[in-house]
């Protein structure tokens, strides 16, 4: 009688650690709040070379953000599919809660310019380049997504990252991207 009350207590006691580990490892169901309007970056520096994202206030450094790119990141962005995140001068231009990464900001690519070359070769420019943190299946990769550049051209970060990012950055934040 004794080993069956230890067995169902050690059975009910792993279904509830397994239980708490699943629903910590699921994304935040709200997006976090803005900072304060004096703690707000007011531009955004990717460094591709350098795998880096940075948050700077009035042209100085408050954030500094490894980051993953597209699967194939040389070079600026061409033509959807390329795997390639773009170069240039974007802004935010939104933000989706409920992407299927752990919050997502939209770079306004393309822009004007990439739309103009994407036609003279006759291809489509693509779209839907994101800042994000991890799939929403996979969140407990932490850093580890870093090993690779795994992006069909977004810029991802952490989980914890991206919160700390949508928080201090409004739409219309500048972003400029470079090789």
């Amino acid at each position: 009688m004794n080993r069956r009350l230890i067995a169902a207590t050690a059975a009910a006691l792993f279904l509830i650690v397994m239980t708490a580990g699943f629903w910590l490892a699921l994304p935040k169901l709200r997006a976090p709040a803005a900072a304060p309007t004096e703690e707000r970056a007011d531009k955004i520096k990717i460094e591709k070379g350098e795998r880096k994202l940075y948050l700077l206030k009035q042209g100085k450094v408050i954030r500094e953000y490894q980051i993953a790119l597209g699967f194939a990141p040389k070079g600026h962005k061409q033509r959807e599919g390329d795997g390639k995140t773009p170069e240039g001068l974007y802004r935010i231009s939104g933000r989706n809660p409920h992407s299927k990464f752990h919050l997502s900001l939209r770079v306004s690519y393309p822009n004007a310019e990439d739309r103009k070359q994407a036609a003279a070769k006759g291809v489509s420019p693509g779209g839907d380049i994101m800042i994000h943190g991890l799939p929403n299946a996979t969140p407990f990769l932490g850093s580890l997504h870093r090993l690779k550049d795994w992006t069909a051209g977004c810029i991802a970060v952490t989980n914890d990252e991206i919160e700390e990012i949508w928080a201090l950055t409004p739409d219309g934040t500048p972003i400029e991207i470079l090789p």
